[in-house]
């Protein structure tokens, strides 16, 4: 058996502890990953990435739609060549998982193959090692820390196991097996409007399912209401307020009965049922009681110290979806997360992590973009607040795109703080970086009102927004 002593020892090699280590190499410790499958985790061979690749080919679809009834050009799909798409994602996330493996490789980091778990609060056992001199079992020691990064994995539904094809998770929706006709999602949070979007995009009747009263219920009404509308535009069915009752698995697909807002009992036949109702943290198996730490009834790891990301056991830190809220469970979240806790066992004092400046985006079509707090949220937490709203096609380059969407800011009444920024509609998810600076560096209206903003963008509506809010309105009445 060989055992190995570091000063860090990361457990899992998603973003959360691949980013932990990195940093911390870069600052001079000496560090072990360990992952037991491929670094990069489920963002990048389950997630973000791959299916980011596939909204994008939506978009070219939909691109193609929107050439031939708005603009005459008489285009049209004949086909989608299911291998050809999913070769081109496969090779975006084979290229950024040998990126991501060369970044380690020459940060110095170490990274071993295998299952961790804890032995105690220094001490980690990885079973079932591979691709080393010495296949089995090595007992790793840390000299500072263990970071725990572990990740999450889709939440199931009791009696509805997934098999790949009539019942899948998000995690395994992208692999299978070719496009469906008609899919049932269930979940109208950022995953599942994502998913709707991108079977709607590709010829699906798609009947979208949210328990709560509306879909993405963490952002603000407004949000969630154009939202709505716009998926609504594109013929998905959007059924928020509506709970499944049962489903029966079919030859070729699912019939699930749903009780809706009103009452009703409905049956939905589809040829695939997607469940995105959430995830969960991943902590089976990692020896938590060894170390003397537990976690909270949802299963996660709570802090102690929010500001060092460290557990009630000293010397033992945590990140990524294995944190409860206000972390976020968003991979750049976990970036933030990993610098934070390799910055503090270097000896450096990090800012802690603002959650509220942290960028939120659902990439569906229309897309959802917001940071910090939504209206109903600001006022809750006891602001006294100004409101102002702009439809995107009161500018000339919404019009141009014709998709509707809005930009929508929260601010301490009186012309103070920025207090929330919430966008929707075509590429709001590249205009968002903007509002993460006002409102992280708490700025006020007249502070941006200052600044000329292009002509003619969409991004110009968020001018507009805040020239209205500091008294100088141009073209808002």
């Amino acid at each position: 058996m060989t055992i190995d002593t570091s000063d860090v020892i990361v457990i899992g090699g998603g973003t959360g502890g691949y980013s932990t280590a990195l940093r911390a190499a870069s600052l001079g410790l000496d560090v072990t990953l360990v992952e037991r499958d491929k670094v990069g985790g489920t963002c990048l061979h389950r997630g973000c990435i791959p299916s980011k690749a596939m909204l994008h080919a939506a978009e070219l679809v939909d691109g193609i739609a929107e050439a031939r009834e708005r603009w005459g050009v008489k285009a049209t799909v004949d086909s989608v060549d299911w291998g050809a798409l999913v070769a081109t994602r496969d090779d975006i996330v084979a290229r950024n998982h040998k990126g991501v493996e060369a970044h380690l490789g020459h940060a110095g980091v170490r990274v071993v193959r295998g299952s961790a778990r804890l032995t105690g609060t220094r001490t980690v056992r990885v079973e079932g090692v591979r691709d080393e001199p010495a296949p089995g079992v090595r007992d790793l020691t840390a000299r500072r820390a263990i970071v725990l990064a572990t990740g999450s994995r889709p939440r199931t539904l009791p009696g509805l196991a997934p098999d790949g094809r009539r019942v899948v998770t998000s995690d395994d929706a992208l692999f299978a097996p070719g496009l469906p006709a008609s899919v049932l999602v269930l979940g109208g949070g950022a995953i599942g409007v994502e998913y709707a979007s991108f079977h709607r995009s590709m010829g699906a009747e798609v009947t979208l399912v949210e328990a709560a009263d509306r879909i993405v219920p963490l952002e603000d009404a407004d949000v969630s209401r154009h939202l709505t509308r716009g998926l609504k535009r594109r013929g998905i069915e959007v059924q928020a307020g509506t709970r499944l009752l049962d489903a029966e698995l079919l030859e070729n697909g699912v019939q699930a009965r749903v009780r809706t807002a009103r009452g009703e009992t409905r049956t939905v036949t589809a040829e695939r049922l997607l469940v995105a109702v959430g995830r969960a943290p991943v902590t089976e198996g990692l020896g938590l009681d060894a170390a003397g730490l537990t976690t909270d009834e949802r299963g996660f790891v709570v802090p102690a110290d929010w500001s060092r990301l460290e557990t009630a056991v000293p010397g033992v830190h945590v990140v990524g979806d294995l944190l409860p809220p206000p972390s976020l469970g968003l991979a750049h979240a976990s970036f933030a997360e990993g610098l934070l806790v390799a910055e503090t066992l270097a000896g450096l004092e990090p800012a802690p992590v603002d959650y509220t400046a942290v960028p939120r985006v659902t990439y569906s079509s229309p897309q959802t973009a917001s940071v910090g707090l939504g209206e109903a949220e600001a006022r809750a937490r006891g602001h006294d607040v100004d409101v102002d709203t702009m439809p995107l096609t009161a500018v000339a380059k919404g019009m141009v795109h014709g998709q509707g969407g809005m930009v929508k800011v929260v601010t301490e009444a009186g012309g103070g703080q920025v207090l929330g920024v919430h966008l929707v509609g075509p590429n709001v998810s590249e205009m968002i970086a903007e509002s993460q600076l006002i409102v992280g560096w708490d700025a006020e209206p007249s502070d941006v009102a200052r600044h000329v903003h292009p002509h003619p963008t969409l991004s110009e509506a968020v001018g507009e927004v805040f020239l209205t809010l500091a008294g100088r309105g141009l073209h808002q009445q």
